[in-house]
C-alpha cells in the first residue's frame, strides 16, 4: 500500500465522515445489550436517515408481507444486522454529495453492487450476507472521495475512460500514483470498519491472495468483486453495459467455484430486484 497516500488519508482533516448515526448504531449493536428502541431512537435523530431506512425496508428486496410504518417494527422484523447495514447504506447516502452526473453513477454502480453482493452470498452460502452488501456498498468509496478532493482530476479520469474507451483503472494509473481501490481500502480503515471489509475494497479488482489467505476473506473479496461485475455486465453506474463479459470465466467466479448457470440465475435474480427496487435507495 502507498504509504504517502495512507498518511494523506488518515491525517486529512477534510475528507467526509461517516455520519454519526450510523457510527452510533455500529456502537450500540456490537455492545450486544441494545434493545430495538434504544436503536430506533438513535435512528430517528436523523430523520432522514430514519426515512430511507423505513423505505428501503418496505422494498420487496428484504420481504416483508406487510408494510413496515415504524423503526421499531423494521428493527424487529429485520434483525439488528440487516438493520445496520440498511442504516450505514442510508447515511452513507449523504457522502455522495454535490449529487450531479457523477454522484449519481456512482451511487447507483455502489448500491447495485451492495445488492449484488448479499444476492449472491444468500445463493452461495458462502459469506455473510450483510458483510458482503457492505463490501459491495463500499466498494467504490475510493472514487468518491478522489472526486471529493478534487474533483477536476478525477474528472479528467472520466474523460480519459471515455475519450480514449480504456477502463477506469488503466485511466486513473495515467493520472494517480494510487487506485481507487487503495485510497477505498484507507478511508473504510479511518471510518473504523473491520479489517476483512478494507481487504476486500483493496483486492476486489485483483484477487492477488497470499497462498495462507484466510479462506472467508477470499470469499469475500470475490463476492464483492463478482458483484462490481454483475453491475458492469447490466451496465448499472457506468456508461454502457458490457455485452462481451462471460461472467463464468472470470476470476472471482471460478475461485467461488460457481457454474455458467449458477452465475446466470443469481444475475437474473439481480436484474428484477435492482429493477424493481432502485427508487427505494434514491
Amino acid at each position: 500500500m502507498n504509504r504517502e497516500l495512507e498518511l494523506m488519508i488518515m491525517t486529512a482533516g477534510d475528507l467526509p465522515t461517516i455520519p454519526v448515526v450510523a457510527t452510533k448504531v455500529m456502537q450500540l449493536i456490537e455492545s450486544e445489550t441494545a434493545t430495538a428502541e434504544e436503536l430506533a431512537k438513535v435512528v430517528a435523530a436523523d430523520p432522514a436517515v430514519a426515512a430511507r431506512v423505513l423505505k428501503i425496508s418496505n422494498s420487496s428486496f428484504y420481504g416483508c408481507q406487510r408494510q413496515i410504518q415504524t423503526l421499531s417494527h423494521a428493527i424487529m422484523m429485520l434483525g439488528f444486522s440487516t438493520l445496520k447495514s440498511l442504516v450505514v447504506a442510508a447515511s452513507v447516502k449523504q457522502v455522495y454529495k454535490p449529487y450531479g452526473l457523477t454522484e449519481k453513477m456512482l451511487w447507483e454502480h455502489s448500491f447495485g453492487a451492495g445488492l449484488a453482493a448479499r444476492i449472491i452470498a444468500n445463493s452461495t452460502r458462502t459469506v455473510n450476507e450483510e458483510e458482503a452488501f457492505l463490501g459491495g456498498l463500499f466498494h467504490d468509496i475510493g472514487k468518491i472521495i478522489m472526486n471529493t478532493v478534487d474533483s477536476l482530476r478525477f474528472q479528467t479520469v472520466m474523460q480519459k475512460c471515455y475519450n480514449d474507451n480504456i477502463s477506469f483503472l488503466d485511466a486513473e494509473l495515467q493520472v494517480y500514483s494510487y487506485t481507487h481501490a487503495e485510497v477505498g481500502a484507507l478511508v473504510i480503515k479511518k471510518w473504523n470498519f473491520p479489517a476483512f471489509l478494507m481487504q476486500a475494497i483493496l483486492q476486489h479488482h485483483y484477487f492477488d491472495f497470499a497462498q495462507d489467505e484466510d479462506p472467508y476473506q477470499m470469499r469475500l473479496t470475490c463476492v464483492v468483486g463478482l458483484a462490481n461485475l454483475f453491475c458492469h455486465k447490466l451496465g448499472i453506474g457506468v456508461r454502457e453495459p458490457d455485452d462481451g463479459l462471460v461472467l463464468h470465466e472470470t476470476v472471482p467466479a471460478k475461485l467461488l467455484k460457481l457454474d455458467e448457470s449458477q452465475v446466470n440465475s443469481m444475475l437474473s435474480n439481480f436484474d428484477k430486484a435492482y429493477t424493481q427496487d432502485k427508487s427505494f435507495f434514491n
